[in-house]
């Protein structure tokens, strides 16, 4: 899900949220090791005339929504081929057609007011539209999810990239969507949330596959 060298991952690490750690500037996802892992303030002012500052995209996003939004303990903004389609779309919404669509029904936010690469009021708009969702489709942008926990923001963002493809797809027959029930929507949404660790098993095998072939992101 990586563009280029762009797009960031970020995790508090403090009660309130507002210190976190975060991907330096200019590496690319799979060389990053947790020792490069930039420790961030978001209430300094002076972090952007540091030696070593991160990307002034990453401080403005991941600063204001830590700063605003204490609950989103880890954010992972991409932008994906299919989430990234879907944010560019006059009709930004997921619709419920399979059970990875289903999964975020009514738990996400739209934001529909993109202003330039994520700068100044940008970033602090993007906190605000957030609110308690795990979804924000940045319009004309990308996707950025906020969840409790490492597994659960990887997992979050793995299933809604499958629940995008999956829609555009469905729009691409040119047939009509089979859109389920809001009962039907919501049950399953909330079987999905009560699917007990199940990302902290997603991302474990994950780990355990990068282990098996000698990787040294944990140096």
């Amino acid at each position: 899900m990586h563009e280029s060298v762009g797009n960031h991952f970020s995790l508090a690490v403090s009660d309130d949220g507002s210190k976190f750690l975060v991907n330096p500037n200019g590496r690319h996802f799979s060389q990053i090791k947790a020792s490069e892992l930039l420790l961030l303030d978001s209430n300094d002012t002076s972090t952007m005339s540091k030696k070593n500052a991160p990307d002034p995209t990453a401080w403005a996003i991941h600063s204001a929504l830590h700063r605003k939004n204490p609950h989103a303990r880890c954010l992972m903004h991409v932008h994906p081929k299919y989430s990234t389609i879907l944010a560019s779309l006059e009709d930004s919404n997921m619709y419920p057609i399979d059970q990875n669509t289903m999964r975020f029904y009514n738990r996400i936010s739209i934001d529909n007011g993109f202003d330039g690469m994520g700068l100044g009021n940008e970033a602090e708009r993007l906190s605000e539209t957030l609110g308690n969702n795990s979804i924000l489709v940045m319009g004309n942008h990308g996707v950025l999810v906020a969840a409790d926990s490492v597994a659960q923001a990887f997992d979050d963002l793995y299933y809604f990239e499958r629940a995008c493809q999956t829609l555009i797809g469905a729009y691409q027959t040119g047939k009509s969507l089979r859109i389920v029930s809001h009962e039907i929507a919501e049950k399953t949404a909330q079987q999905w949330q009560n699917y007990s660790n199940f990302a902290d098993r997603h991302f474990g095998e994950l780990m355990e596959m990068l282990d098996k072939e000698g990787s040294d992101y944990k140096n």
